[in-house]
């Protein structure tokens, strides 16, 4: 799954997110960019919250926006 998540004015390192996220999930990916992180994992809304709020990142569920999957499959996903 994709998600959105908004940041507001908050500056997060991107790459320790990540690290943080596969511990759980090794295949996430994190990218921050103009206010929102967008996350790809297969974890829901509710772990994301909680992995991010251990991270200091305190965001409700309800704030992340699940998208739609951009993969066009062609890598074999």
């Amino acid at each position: 799954m994709q998600f959105n998540i908004p940041l507001g004015t908050t500056v997060i390192d991107s790459a320790a997110m990540e690290a943080r996220l596969q511990a759980v999930d090794p295949a996430a990916l994190v990218d921050a960019e103009a206010g929102m992180l967008r996350v790809s994992s297969s974890l829901s809304e509710h772990e994301l919250a909680s992995l991010l709020a251990a991270a200091g990142l305190a965001v409700d569920a309800s704030r992340i926006e699940r998208v739609p999957s951009v993969c066009c499959g062609g890598c074999g996903g």
